[in-house]
């Protein structure tokens, strides 16, 4: 199996090194900064060999640069954000593989928060690196795309293994909890897993790996065909892409 690594970065974020200890690769998934990422490679003992970017941000792809002068690592990012990309060496579309030993990584599209994002899903660890994609209990904004392409996006997401793993860039979950209460006041495992996730920040703890069966319980982004969530924002029976889009615009004023 994979060792993974989740280190927090800057106010909020999370930068991930991923491990095969048979070849001894590893990757570090969106670094926002460098020194974390080299302390741990210095205490491990560990070759960086790629950095994988999941969209061009500058708090996803602030260590690049510093990182590949001194690893020599390559830097993969999606194809069409090439010109956006510090350092980019390799670029990927949907479906292509990256190999980390014997492990590989599928890239999935998923415009929406950007209109160049991907993410890495590794299958047979069961895990996802999706960037600002999906966070627990939400999505990422729209900066450059549609909320029928996010949703399309999100679908891919909803479509992987329930056991799957969700490792997200952002610790946001306290906020996100919040707001889907607000869209879906009656759902018992949506405020049973706010009062756990009030448990683990109140102890400085992250609330991030998620699954893709907690979300599809509780995160208001994949529940748009909840008929208790679409009668609370008064969008009964209407098609699962417009009650998306509801959602996403009273989550950006909430």
């Amino acid at each position: 199996m994979l060792e993974i690594i989740q280190l927090p970065a800057l106010n909020d974020n999370y930068i991930y090194l991923v491990h095969d200890p048979e070849s001894g690769d590893t990757a570090a998934v969106d670094p926002a900064l460098a020194r974390p990422v080299l302390d741990v490679l210095e205490e491990k003992g560990w070759r960086l060999k790629y950095i994988l970017n999941t969209h061009h941000h500058g708090d996803h792809v602030g260590a690049n640069l510093e990182l590949k002068k001194k690893t020599g690592c390559t830097i993969i990012a999606g194809l069409s954000d090439q010109n956006r990309i510090p350092g980019m060496d390799i670029g990927v579309n949907e479906g292509d593989r990256i190999s980390l030993g014997r492990h590989a990584a599928e890239v999935l599209f998923t415009p929406g928060h950007t209109r160049g994002h991907i993410v890495y899903y590794f299958a047979d660890n069961s895990a996802l690196f999706c960037g600002d994609t999906l966070f627990v209990m939400g999505c990422g904004r729209l900066f450059e795309d549609t909320a029928e392409q996010m949703w399309l996006s999100l679908q891919k997401l909803k479509a992987l293994p329930a056991a799957t793993r969700i490792y997200c860039a952002h610790e946001y979950t306290q906020a996100n909890a919040r707001f889907a209460l607000s869209v879906e006041p009656d759902n018992r495992q949506l405020a049973q897993r706010m009062d756990e996730v009030n448990r683990l920040r109140a102890q400085h703890l992250p609330t991030v790996p998620s699954t893709i069966e907690q979300e599809l319980a509780t995160n208001p982004f994949f529940r748009e065909n909840s008929p208790a969530l679409q009668k609370t924002i008064n969008m009964h029976g209407a098609a699962p892409v417009q009650v998306f889009a509801k959602i996403r615009s009273l989550k950006d004023h909430f």
